[in-house]
């Protein structure tokens, strides 16, 4: 039986190594089935003792993960984003505590929820000719699954506020030089580098690999924790905004927005 209650996400175990491919063409978006299954593909990986290393990459070769998929916000419900913000969080939230090393081998475009879930790992391998961005707020949303807490505390505030605040994107050489990316590698060369890594780390006792992650997330996890849900509960505020329902139309309609602040 499959590891995977979707087809969106493919999963092999080599040795102690999962590698699960985030396969939805043709961005790779997150959505009402990835979410959940990812979520239970990690409870499955945390319940085989054989298993000591996660590595995710993309499908394809121009996107890692493109995030979601706007069109779930078109109608500017508020419904829809109060469930779709508790998939990425319960999804996102259990591949962060996954008790194993996680690794993203980031292997295109990593935007939004993309970027947020490679955020969510505890590596990042980024290929050469990747381009990493947040963009929420261009399309009056807002980082709901990490993006906001974890960019911060990895990469600090002024970056964290470059990128999301002024839209900024970024390459794999400036996500390495600000500590978002652990190592920068040519292109198509992400997953083997990731599969490398995780041998090194299964070369280790997992139990000692588990406790030593929980001691050095003990700290962050208390300082984002409440952060973590305030994010959840933002994103859904939004939805009440005029600005929600244009930026995500006029990104649709491929036209530039007119905000009106309120």
């Amino acid at each position: 039986m499959s590891l995977s209650t979707s087809e969106k996400l493919k999963v092999e175990v080599r040795g102690h190594t999962a590698l699960v491919t985030i396969d939805n063409p043709a961005a790779n978006t997150w959505d009402t089935e990835s979410l959940p299954a990812l979520r239970d593909l990690v409870a499955a990986l945390n319940s085989n003792l054989d298993i000591y290393a996660l590595v995710l990459t993309g499908a394809g070769s121009k996107f890692f993960s493109a995030g979601a998929d706007l069109k779930l916000f078109a109608d500017g419900d508020p419904k829809t984003a109060d469930r779709m913000a508790g998939f990425f969080g319960e999804a996102f939230e259990a591949l962060a505590d996954f008790r194993g090393v996680s690794i993203a081998a980031v292997n295109g475009f990593a935007m939004g929820g993309g970027l947020e879930v490679a955020l969510a790992c505890d590596l990042r391998i980024v290929e050469e000719q990747a381009q990493l961005a947040l963009p929420e707020a261009r399309v009056g949303l807002l980082p709901c699954a990490g993006g906001t807490q974890r960019l911060a505390w990895l990469a600090g505030e002024g970056w964290a506020k470059r990128m999301i605040l002024c839209g900024e994107r970024i390459n794999a050489a400036t996500a390495e030089r600000i500590g978002l990316a652990e190592e920068v590698v040519g292109t198509g060369e992400a997953l083997e580098r990731a599969l490398a890594l995780a041998e090194q780390v299964c070369e280790q006792s997992p139990s000692s690999i588990g406790r030593c992650k929980q001691l050095i997330h003990s700290a962050r996890d208390k300082a984002i924790g409440d952060g973590l849900a305030a994010e959840r509960e933002l994103f859904v505020e939004l939805f009440s905004t005029e600005d929600q329902r244009e930026g995500v139309n006029a990104f649709l309609e491929k036209r530039k927005p007119e905000w009106k602040n309120r």
